[in-house]
């Protein structure tokens, strides 16, 4: 296959319960495009509004659906609550209308593939090891079926080790990463590029939002609001940012014990002879001062922490980390052909 008069071929698809990022390569370098995992439903009568404000909306039957950062402008405009396909991390049980949904948009962010069948690796969470009772097989079945009815190749692939594959070439392709998405927590580490453990926590910026609520008598909608206009972990400026930056630390401090019980029941397969670099993304992780309380608290147990670290550093592109190192992978598929 010749790709000289085209631009390279591969997606990276990454599918978290905050955003949905597609990768792909451009001329000279990797462009993304985005959407906010969320949706609204509104009657038929809202198009006249919606066109006047030049707002994107797709029909379907007699409702109109509004996706992304518009669902949640239009839902505080209509005094309702935008809708989430994804929940914890996997496609929400309890919202009916989420398949559909999340074709639409897939497909958004997608668009056509530019050759037939062409290749899209996508995220999936490894299976949590705190809730036994969730599993990824009917998540990652459905994404598959979703990506091949858009006309691309599905590969599932695990989330952190995406950011592996991203950030951490000048190692070999060895590390730790840890991946603070919204509704889980994935954990891998990696060895020369190979797996060696996979996990994630049912923890995520969803429990430090609804944690925060309850604990200061808001709403998770309003505690989430708060976060994204801007925390400082260290230096919190009111009850609810004390809060956050208290339950901050807690799932911090959560994710690093259960990195270490986790590699206690695999290290007798392997030897880690140098030490690697740990490497932190998500968009929780882009709280302010969010690396400098991770690093204070690391240091506290770095002594008993069981996989030696060379170094603790943030990926280039925590938003987009994920989707880029899919997209490493897809790019593999076509390097044997001509």
């Amino acid at each position: 296959m010749t790709k000289t008069a085209s631009l390279p071929f591969g997606v990276g698809l990454d599918i978290g319960t905050m955003n949905i990022v597609a990768a792909r390569m451009g001329a000279n370098s990797p462009s993304t495009k985005r959407i906010r995992d969320a949706f609204l439903d509104l009657p038929l009568t809202a198009k006249k509004q919606l066109r006047l404000s030049k707002t994107p909306f797709v029909t379907r039957g007699e409702e109109i659906l509004i996706l992304g950062d518009d669902a949640l402008e239009f839902a505080n405009l209509f005094g309702k609550e935008a809708r989430r396909p994804l929940s914890g991390g996997l496609v929400s049980s309890s919202e009916m209308d989420a398949l559909g949904v999340l074709a639409i948009m897939i497909k958004n962010v997608l668009g056509e593939p530019r050759t037939p069948d062409e290749h899209c690796y996508f995220s999936v969470p490894a299976a949590p090891v705190d809730d036994l009772s969730k599993s990824v097989i009917y998540h990652t079945g459905v994404f598959k079926r979703i990506v091949r009815e858009c006309g691309y190749t599905p590969h599932a692939s695990n989330e952190a080790m995406a950011i592996i594959f991203a950030e951490a070439s000048k190692s070999n392709f060895s590390g730790l990463a840890i991946s603070y998405g919204s509704g889980m927590s994935n954990i891998t580490l990696s060895l020369s590029g190979l797996e060696g453990m996979s996990f994630s926590v049912g923890r995520g910026g969803d429990w430090i939002d609804s944690g925060v609520a309850g604990s200061v008598g808001s709403t998770s909608a309003k505690i989430c609001a708060i976060k994204e206009a801007g925390v400082d972990l260290k230096n919190p400026e009111s009850r609810e940012q004390e809060a956050i930056a208290f339950f901050y630390q807690n799932h911090i401090d959560y994710t690093i014990r259960k990195t270490a019980e986790e590699f206690q029941k695999v290290s007798q397969k392997f030897t880690i002879s140098n030490p690697i670099p740990l490497i932190i993304s998500g968009g929780t992780s882009r709280a302010g001062n969010f690396m400098e309380l991770f690093k204070e608290r690391f240091e506290q147990v770095r002594a008993k922490f069981p996989i030696p670290i060379s170094e603790i550093r943030q990926a280039s592109d925590p938003m987009n980390a994920v989707s880029l190192g899919l997209l490493v992978q897809s790019l593999q598929e076509y390097e044997d052909e001509d």
